[in-house]
């Protein structure tokens, strides 16, 4: 990148992210690397005061998308452990990786054998991180692996996507944990709008004993996506 850096601060609502300001006036979203010298998926790093910065591209990443929309709150935190569903290549676990760097943990399932590959070589340099090949559908298959965490965070292309959140949620998120689940709707229902999806989505998370505390739309950065914020209440 050929505009020098101006400053990096810590982003004002969210902790453990940053805000990187470059001389050409634009500004980055970006976590602390947690691999100095080391990229993920080809983003920009950055170097202020003697810190390594990546940046966190909302058009790669619907957790960055969903805070540059201004998602209420990001409750994945220093020492969490994090249930990531749907982890893919690791573009977005990566920077959870960073943010609940090496006194937490990050559980990132992943279904398709070949971008598994990928994910297990980010893992590799990454401690923090640990790639499990299982259908989300199944939590019982990866049980012995998962401890109770902290946070779900859910990014499948499945028609069942708040019902499959909730079993694991049974299994592994402690009382008072924290979901934030991407909602794709035309991997839902191709025929409805997606408000409707959204909606129903929603009310399935209801009834598994999540309260709503924030939905935000990500276009322009996913279209017909929503990253819906919960908080799990066991009964």
């Amino acid at each position: 990148m050929t505009a020098e850096v101006v400053r990096v601060y810590e982003h004002q609502l969210y902790r453990n992210v940053y805000v990187v300001e470059l001389e050409d006036g634009s500004s980055r979203l970006a976590t602390k690397n947690l691999v100095p010298g080391r990229k993920v998926y080809d983003e920009w790093l950055f170097k202020h005061n003697d810190i390594e910065y990546r940046e966190w591209n909302a058009y790669r990443s619907k957790l960055a998308a969903a805070l540059l929309k201004g998602i209420k709150e990001l409750l994945i935190l220093p020492g969490y452990k994090v249930l990531y569903l749907g982890a893919g290549s690791g573009t977005t676990a990566s920077h959870v990786s960073d943010i609940v760097d090496l006194t937490g943990r990050v559980y990132a399932v992943e279904f398709a054998p070949r971008v598994m590959r990928e994910l297990i070589t980010v893992a590799e340099e990454r401690k923090n991180l640990i790639p499990i090949l299982a259908d989300a559908r199944f939590p019982q298959k990866y049980r012995y692996i998962v401890d109770l965490v902290d946070v779900i965070y859910a990014d499948v292309a499945q028609p069942d996507q708040a019902n499959l959140v909730a079993l694991n949620a049974r299994y592994f998120l402690r009382d008072n944990g924290y979901l934030y689940l991407a909602i794709k709707a035309r991997s839902i229902d191709v025929t409805k709008e997606p408000d409707e999806v959204y909606r129903r989505e929603i009310d399935t998370l209801r009834r598994n004993n999540f309260e709503i505390i924030d939905v935000v739309h990500l276009d322009p950065f996913d279209k017909d996506h929503a990253m819906v914020y919960a908080l799990y209440r066991r009964r």
